[in-house]
């Protein structure tokens, strides 16, 4: 690291957690993030912020007026822009050392997986159950830790899928793809601005531990947040060894 890097992450680099030695990790690691808006815009904003190096961006959308209420990655200016591009600008203000690779469509099939096996940590900020599942899939393929999050209404949920340890849920094993579920979006149902901050920030979080190996993540375990209420409730998630993507029968 040079001086500017010293002086930059000096707070983390404070904490005996972190050190040195945990902020060049982050440094030289590769994150991937689907979905700048409500959730990714928070979670890309503290990954480059914190000084990952390489951060990966995908999203199909452009910036509409009423995402500005809660997608703090976008300003009015940019409205029309995607969504991608807009995410860029703001992540390279706040550190202009980041690599910020964006990817303006919607990934699926070999592109998906290509881009989750580069990865050291994936954060699912997306919207629908079909990319999740897409997402999941390929991260127990290629072992790569997944940080999930979904927020509708004042209703907010995290976890950790880390198929790196065997004995692990991954995604599947809590919503079953098989499982027919009724889509339920912002743009019908509405969303509380601060909860996608909440839930997009311990994102962020959980990311970084796992970069770093610090801490114990959220793996085996779902948070959920009332927001109305303020009140978490904590599900422990086991391993379905019937699971059609990680159980025993699909290695």
């Amino acid at each position: 690291m040079n001086d500017d890097q010293l002086l930059r992450y000096s707070r983390h680099i404070l904490l005996d957690q972190i050190g040195i030695e945990g902020q060049q990790k982050l440094l030289d690691a590769r994150v991937l993030v689907l979905g700048a808006g409500g959730l990714g815009s928070p979670a890309a904003l503290y990954l480059a912020s914190a000084g990952v190096g390489h951060l990966t961006i995908v999203d199909d959308d452009e910036v509409d007026l009423t995402n500005l209420q809660r997608q703090i990655l976008h300003t009015t200016e940019r409205v029309g822009q995607s969504k991608v591009a807009s995410a860029k600008l703001s992540l390279q203000q706040i550190n202009p050392e980041v690599q910020v690779e964006a990817i303006q469509e919607r990934l699926q099939g070999d592109r998906l997986r290509d881009l989750i096996r580069a990865a050291d940590v994936v954060l699912d900020c997306s919207d629908n159950f079909e990319t999740r599942h897409a997402v999941n899939a390929a991260c127990v393929e290629f072992a790569t830790p997944l940080v999930s999050g979904a927020a509708i209404s004042f209703d907010g949920q995290i976890s950790v899928f880390d198929s790196r340890n065997k004995d692990a849920a991954c995604y599947a094993c809590l919503f079953p793809a098989e499982q027919r579920v009724e889509e339920v979006r912002c743009s019908t149902m509405g969303v509380f601005a601060p909860l996608v901050g909440i839930i997009g920030t311990m994102q962020s979080a959980e990311a970084l531990k796992l970069v770093m190996g610090l801490g114990q993540s959220l793996q085996g375990r779902l948070m959920l947040l009332d927001a109305m209420h303020m009140e978490w409730t904590t599900i422990t998630i086991p391993k379905n060894q019937e699971c059609s993507v990680c159980g025993q029968s699909h290695p």
